[in-house]
């Protein structure tokens, strides 16, 4: 298989990222003007926790620099060892899957044991990934 082939589950997730973004910008502005905030109140992190009540997209956006973080790097190691299979291309797919229905959740009703689900699900299929590449490595290290 391509190494490329593992390029497209990260596209996937920068493209998730900057939706995400998009969402956490019009919220924010929207709750702004509505509550006729003006910027210099909410420039730092705590009051803007303080004064700002829509907090999901923010939250959402951070938890995209956290886990998802693991997967990009799995990703550019499997490509710079030649590691790309259909397995961990499947499995990349899948975590890039369960991360969109995390953030939908997240970002829409935000029902926490629904979102708890959806990341538990994630976070197997990311070691996954880790545990497959660690084996290639392995094999490749015993030929």
């Amino acid at each position: 298989m391509n190494d490329s082939a593992l390029l497209y589950p990260v596209l996937a997730m920068v493209l998730l990222t900057a939706i995400v973004a998009l969402v956490l910008l019009a919220r924010r502005i929207g709750e702004m003007k509505a509550r006729r905030i003006r910027p210099q109140a909410v420039a730092a992190s705590r009051d803007m926790a303080s004064m700002l009540d829509d907090h999901r997209a923010s939250d959402n956006f951070r938890n995209l620099f956290e886990a998802p973080v693991l997967f990009y790097v799995a990703m550019l190691a499997g490509i710079t060892v030649h590691a790309a299979s259909a397995w961990i291309v499947a499995l990349a797919w899948l975590f890039v899957e369960l991360r969109y229905a995390h953030s939908y959740v997240h970002c829409t009703y935000n029902r926490v044991m629904h979102r708890f689900k959806v990341y538990c699900a994630s976070m197997p299929v990311l070691f996954a990934i880790w545990g497959t590449l660690a084996w290639r490595l392995l094999q490749a290290a015993r030929a």
